[in-house]
């Protein structure tokens, strides 16, 4: 079966310059950030991807590409085999924005504080144009309302009278309102606690076992990425440096960025673990350091990797693509 979502050579450009005269008396070039360089991943239906790095990595930006918010800067992003950044071609593209939506870290943020909830959620159904009456729709933002654990009289309210975690399951309900597919939920949890947190989790896990939902999956939470996560992608300056099954990513991690990722999780039982320091902060990105952007943090680092940047490659055994030099000459 042919994956749902395909990433092929994704970058994203900002250009962060100084305004022209500024740049002009100040014999300043252009400014450029690569939020994103190069990514490229496959989903497949009814699956979890989850993408965990360090604030600023690009973990977001790819979110926001693959949800249609952001143009890429190159390469390209197919849906069910349909460039979902197609030019020139707006039916089409108006035809998978049901079909792909979106949950974001603030849930008050994305949700119209003037409107009650019964038109947040039945919003997407009136501009689907579907034949539904006004009696339907208020019967299907119920129903909307109940899978994600909220009651059907809470359609009277506004957002400002729920609690964090209630305004985040009404994002999931208005999402639900299309023909959902694929879900891309950007840090959906790390704004809420930790009670909160499982409940949201756990619909999100239900909801994808009853509709077979696809998910991109952004967290900095490594033990909810373990939860609810089938595969694992860990990014770098904008850059995916390891990519495996959570099983094989938790027990054997390869990439030297990925194994001081998990050192950095407290263990609460057994005996302490000797742990790998980082040296330095994470590099400018708008001047990345030159070969493997690792290399400066890195206790593997040699001549090859601060002048050749590693191409991301399958693992022997098939589980998963590291990019790393290190592991490729057998020193990690």
């Amino acid at each position: 079966m042919s994956p749902l979502v395909e990433v092929t050579g994704l970058a994203r450009e900002f250009d962060v310059s100084p305004p022209l005269l500024e740049r002009l008396l100040g014999g300043q070039g252009r400014r450029v950030v690569k939020a994103v360089d190069g990514v490229s991943f496959t989903l497949a239906r009814g699956t979890t991807l989850a993408l965990v790095g360090e604030s600023g990595c690009g973990k977001s930006t790819v979110a926001r590409v693959l949800s249609g918010l952001y143009r890429p800067t190159r390469g390209q992003v197919l849906f069910d085999g349909q460039d979902v950044h197609q030019p020139g071609d707006a039916q089409a593209r108006a035809r998978l924005r049901p079909r792909i939506q979106m949950i974001f870290q603030d849930p008050y943020a994305s949700l119209n504080p003037r409107w009650r909830v019964h038109d947040i959620v039945g919003e997407p159904l009136r501009l689907q144009g579907g034949p539904l009456s006004a009696a339907e729709r208020t019967e299907r933002v119920e129903e909307l309302l109940r899978s994600v654990g909220l009651a059907p009289s809470d359609r009277l309210k506004f957002p400002h009278q729920f609690s964090g975690g209630q305004r985040q399951r009404l994002s999931i309900a208005r999402a639900l309102a299309g023909e959902l597919e694929f879900l891309v939920c950007d840090e959906p949890t790390s704004a809420l606690d930790v009670s909160v947190q499982a409940q949201i989790l756990n619909i999100l896990k239900a909801l994808q076992e009853e509709r077979g939902l696809t998910y991109l999956f952004i967290s900095h939470n490594l033990a909810a990425v373990r939860f609810i996560s089938d595969t694992i992608g860990v990014m770098y300056l904008g850059r995916l440096v390891e990519i495996a099954p959570k099983r094989r990513l938790f027990d054997t991690p390869r990439h030297p960025y990925t194994r001081l990722l998990l050192e950095a999780v407290p263990v609460l039982r057994g005996p302490a673990r000797a742990r790998t320091a980082s040296p330095g902060d994470l590099p400018d990105p708008m001047d990345p350091p030159r070969g493997c952007t690792f290399h400066p943090r890195c206790p593997l680092a040699n001549e090859r990797c601060r002048t050749q940047a590693p191409a991301l490659r399958a693992d022997s055994a098939g589980a998963g693509a590291v990019a790393c030099h290190a592991v490729e000459e057998g020193r990690a």
